[in-house]
């Protein structure tokens, strides 16, 4: 079997679920794939330092999640106008001509929505977090046509800069603004794109008896999937989608992006996730 080396680098990652998808999508694809959990606390480097040793010691690519989308971007090549536009990264592949950075986190929430939603329109959405997950969230929408993306951020800095890279991306079709939490009313979306409700955070953006009556809503927490964000938009009448598909889909898109390849039948690589999920949950 190829071996080939891969690894993660974010905050508050011990959760997390992404060794298991690679490894077992490598099983899938005949590779024998190592993934690691890199810390930079607990490693004793900065981002930058820690980047860079992953890179000396031959891995193959990187994922990056919170805090370290946004500041990623300067470290790499980025090929896609629309990743660059988001400004934002989540993929690094490691190659001869340095350090690529891709966006799976908006190809694979527009995956999530389209294979749970179906042809469902976006609408008129509420969206908590104006960060990395959430720029590509935002854009991903803009893909999906939805009609207005009402930006909810304590930053309004970055929430106005937001809104208006959607307003200009969404060709007259997609408007962005920022707003209160008076913006849940009238939502026909409501997405979660904060920490809150992950292990080690607590609660949900929407103070509780605000969930509107919306058609549908995302929770881009998958660590743990059933949050208070999710118990909120359920009771709501909501129809769901869970940070675990967008989890899913952007890890397959990755894995591709790594590997140049990925498991031809995706039913069976949910199957293994799911089983070593309950072996461990035993």
């Amino acid at each position: 079997m190829t071996g080939i080396r891969l690894g993660l680098i974010g905050d508050n990652i011990r959760a997390s679920r992404a060794p298991a998808l690679h490894r077992l999508a490598g099983t899938l694809c005949g590779l024998d794939v190592r993934y690691d959990l890199l810390i930079p606390a607990e490693t004793g480097l900065e981002f930058d330092a820690l980047f860079d040793r992953c890179r000396a010691e031959g891995l193959a690519g990187l994922n990056i999640t919170l805090p370290y989308k946004e500041r990623a971007v300067q470290r790499v090549t980025i090929d896609d106008p629309l990743a660059a536009r988001i400004g934002a990264i989540n993929t690094v592949r490691f190659g001869d001509d340095g350090p690529r950075g891709f966006n799976t986190d908006h190809s694979g929430f527009v995956a999530a929505f389209r294979d749970r939603l179906g042809s469902l329109e976006p609408g008129r959405v509420a969206l908590f977090g104006a960060g990395g997950v959430g720029k590509a969230v935002a854009f991903g929408l803009v893909a999906l046509g939805a009609r207005e993306i009402r930006f909810i951020d304590p930053d309004t800095d970055k929430a106005t800069a937001l809104a208006r890279a959607v307003t200009a991306a969404g060709g007259g079709h997609t408007r962005g603004v920022v707003t209160g939490i008076d913006g849940l009313a009238g939502a026909d979306g409501v997405i979660n794109c904060t920490p809150l409700g992950m292990v080690g955070y607590g609660g949900s953006p929407v103070p509780q008896g605000r969930f509107p009556a919306a058609g549908w809503a995302f929770d881009a927490v998958y660590t743990p999937t059933d949050t208070l964000f999710r118990e909120q938009a359920e009771t709501a009448g909501a129809r769901f989608l869970s940070g675990y598909e967008l989890f899913f889909w952007q890890g397959v898109h990755a894995f591709e992006i790594f590997t140049g390849t990925q498991p031809g039948d995706l039913n069976a690589l949910r199957a293994a996730l799911a089983g070593e999920r309950t072996a461990a949950d035993a």
